[in-house]
């Protein structure tokens, strides 16, 4: 008896299984541009990033700020607001949604991870499935043919 059904891989399985790993924000941290510029500019642009998106920079900042504040306040309530909102809140703020973005990027990883493991798990377990029913395919295929092999041996009926 032929075969009752032919497995095909799914091409995103395939895909996955080369792969290796969930991707992660520190996949895109390597500049992959052939242009020495673009290459510099990334890595340029990361090494602040990192520096300023640290608390320890937040409290700098802070330290920094402060120093124009009696300067505004001598001068009234318009440069107080204006230093509120372009010297103290710039500065400080900048540092402290970096802090929170690298949190947020980190908590993404992590479940980015837990998808990818999921998602193997699922594979496997189908692949599984699929040498369990190609087993009974064949297993069947067996009694099958012993039923065909027993109704030919039977004798034949007679007809009235």
């Amino acid at each position: 008896m032929s075969k009752i059904y032919e497995y095909i891989r799914h091409p995103r399985a395939s895909e996955l299984a080369r792969l290796g790993h969930p991707i992660k924000t520190n996949d895109f941290r390597k500049p992959k541009s052939d242009n020495i510029f673009a290459r510099f500019n990334s890595k340029f642009g990361l090494k602040i990033t990192l520096v300023v998106g640290t608390m320890w920079c937040s409290y700098l900042f802070t330290i920094l700020a402060l120093f124009a504040l009696p300067s505004a306040i001598k001068q009234g309530t318009y440069f107080i607001v204006v230093w509120l909102s372009s010297s103290f809140l710039q500065l400080v703020l900048l540092p402290i949604i970096i802090v929170g973005q690298n949190i947020q990027a980190a908590a993404s990883d992590k479940r980015s991870e837990e998808t990818y493991k999921d998602a193997e798990a699922v594979l496997k377990e189908a692949e599984e499935i699929q040498r369990h029913l190609l087993a009974q395919d064949e297993v069947i295929s067996g009694i099958m043919a012993h039923v065909q092999s027993m109704m030919e041996a039977l004798p034949p009926k007679a007809t009235s």
